[in-house]
């Protein structure tokens, strides 16, 4: 799948989140910003946002809360990024793997850890030199990220430690915490376990080997296309 490009429609839906001007809708994927239904209007200053053909719009609280705080995470636990093309992967890590390599496996299922560049933030994820970036096949995630025209601070949705949500509802607990929930419709079968497991976490900082941190959903496509380039399983992985 080719990286998405920014949409108009898009673009103009995230800007009237941030209480700037809406502008007209664009592209068949953009969003909509839609105002709380009465008589039970959200929380002021709560903005709602829905995916076309996603269903039922979601409300959230405004109050902008830590991720850390929010999620029971503990501070020394890193946080993975959200980038819109694999391009992108360049500018904020030191890749020392095949640029067809990185095709191959992004956009998808997987989060890939490199060393950082000095362009990523230093405050995230201060005290390693390491990061976690994911590009996940989703056309509106990979456009947010390209609007923004930087990383995304990427996490999944859920108390820290418990299962992996595939649907908003299963995540309801968290909503008042929250400044904004996007509604995109289910990510995953409910009933298949594999869903649950999140994305393949993979260690690409050493060069020529691979390391697995996390088996997640796409283990077997993922170590297939690692070895495919000749990369060695480092000692200790969980391959």
């Amino acid at each position: 799948m080719s990286p998405a490009r920014p949409c108009t429609g898009l673009r103009a839906a995230v800007a009237a989140s941030m209480g700037l001007s809406e502008g007209p809708a664009g592209s068949a994927r953009s969003g909509r910003l839609l105002r709380p239904p009465s008589p039970a209007p959200a929380a002021p200053g709560a903005r709602l946002f829905r995916l076309p053909g996603s269903g039922a719009v979601r409300a959230a609280n405004p109050e902008r809360a830590g991720l850390y705080r929010v999620k029971g995470r503990s501070e020394t636990k890193p946080l993975a990024v959200c980038l819109g093309r694999v391009a992108d992967v360049y500018r904020y890590c030191r890749v020392r793997v095949p640029e067809g390599l990185l095709n191959d496996l992004l956009p998808g299922p997987v989060t890939l850890v490199m060393e950082r560049s000095e362009e990523l933030n230093k405050d995230l994820n201060p005290f390693t030199p390491l990061v976690g970036i994911r590009i996940p096949d989703h056309a509106f995630m990979q456009d947010l990220a390209q609007v923004f025209g930087g990383p995304l601070a990427l996490t999944s949705a859920n108390l820290s430690s418990q299962t992996s949500s595939l649907n908003v509802e299963e995540f309801q607990d968290l909503w008042p915490r929250l400044s904004l929930v996007i509604d995109g419709g289910p990510i995953g079968d409910d009933q298949s376990p594999e869903c649950r497991l999140g994305s393949t976490v993979v260690d690409l900082s050493v060069p020529g080997e691979f390391g697995i941190i996390r088996p997640g959903c796409a283990l077997e496509s993922t170590s297939a296309i690692l070895q495919k380039y000749g990369l060695l399983p480092l000692r200790g992985s969980c391959l």
